[in-house]
């Protein structure tokens, strides 16, 4: 009974520390990706297409100035 305790005892130890090699390999690499500036472009670019999709306000479109600081605009036809 005592050497199945001790066998087990040195599996969890040998396992956590490789366990955690693991995890500090993986969140290594997380952090690579996610903090590359081509990343968070592509994220920006996505969230913001995917906000304009998703968006309950027609789109606009100008129709014409009034004067200089007054503009008419009106609800774009989704079909153009």
């Amino acid at each position: 009974m005592v050497r199945i305790l001790a066998f087990l005892g040195i599996g969890y130890v040998l396992g956590a520390k490789a366990g955690r090699r693991r995890y500090d390999q993986i969140s290594r690499a997380y952090h690579a990706v996610t903090e590359s500036p081509a990343t968070k472009k592509v994220i920006d670019v996505s969230r913001q297409k995917l906000s304009d999709k998703l968006s309950t306000q027609p789109q606009l479109t100008e129709v014409h100035h009034i004067d200089a600081d007054t503009t008419v605009y009106a609800p774009r036809d989704p079909r153009d």
